[in-house]
């Protein structure tokens, strides 16, 4: 292995050691320390999406995937922001198909996250077959609610699909999930910070191949893996993450004398509420 090498996976091995409200912040520093892997670590390290609106009010997402220089590209609008001359567009072809799948996810995102905002973006792959595309979604804690006082949900899914034969395709999606939670479970009993923060982040992937030659077929393939593989992970989260870090907060509030034991029983009964029983 290179030096470069080496230093890309040590760098790559600390960010997934990060929390993502941290992940922005670490890789401009590590940009600062080895300015020469900059492309390598700007295209590899998946960061929290950012929401911009374009000139028409419509909410969209940014990320490496609409970005040309210092300008983001709508898929509502299908310009960027600031205007750029001969930004990098797709194809005509693949622009229609961008089209309908945002409505399509849009759809989706109304029905299962009842709220936030998402956005679809093509381009055409390397090898110039088939076609690439990333399914985002985010959604923010609004208001505080239910001991939840900040927090946000961002999905980045990436797909790529190859053609087989003139009937069926084969489907690569790489699914990256960033969660972060701030929590207050302040209660009569408490004394001082009562606050617990949770972040972190999973990345999954799946390959299928499917009956499918038109562009509707594309996406009910897409759609079909894109939501399994979400459910996947949110069980993934609730019963491995949200669980042990339930039953480790237990232990913690289990220990101490007996003239505590009603603060922490009534917090750690706020929190069972919060992560779910």
């Amino acid at each position: 292995m290179s030096a470069q090498d080496k230093r890309l996976t040590a760098a790559l091995d600390l960010v997934r050691r990060m929390p993502p409200v941290r992940i922005e912040q670490t890789l401009e520093e590590l940009v600062d320390l080895v300015p020469d892997l900059t492309d390598e670590l700007l295209n590899t390290i998946d960061q929290p999406l950012q929401a911009a609106k374009d000139a028409q009010g419509n909410t969209y997402l940014n990320c490496d995937y609409n970005r040309d220089g210092d300008s983001y590209r709508s898929p509502w609008t299908n310009t960027y922001d600031p205007p750029i001359e001969d930004g990098v567009m797709p194809p005509p072809h693949l622009r229609t198909l961008e089209v309908a799948a945002n409505d399509l996810f849009n759809s989706y995102r109304e029905m299962y996250y009842e709220g936030g905002a998402s956005s679809v973006y093509f381009w055409e792959p390397d090898n110039g077959t088939g076609f690439a595309a990333c399914v985002l979604f985010k959604k923010t804690v609004e208001a505080a609610k239910k001991g939840l006082t900040a927090g946000f949900w961002d999905a980045i899914h990436v797909v790529e699909m190859r053609p087989v034969d003139k009937e069926t395709a084969h489907y690569k999606l790489t699914s990256t999930i960033m969660l972060s939670l701030d929590t207050d479970h302040s209660t009569k009993s408490t004394k001082g910070d009562a606050s617990l923060k949770l972040s972190g982040s999973m990345t999954r992937q799946a390959e299928e191949k499917y009956a499918g030659a038109k562009d509707e077929d594309h996406l009910k393939n897409v759609g079909r893996m894109l939501e399994e593989m979400e459910n996947r992970m949110r069980d993934s989260l609730q019963t491995v993450y949200f669980g042990r870090t339930k039953t480790t907060v237990n232990k913690m509030y289990r220990m101490g004398g007996a003239s505590t034991d009603k603060m922490k029983a009534e917090l750690a009964q706020a929190l069972q509420k919060e992560l779910g029983k």
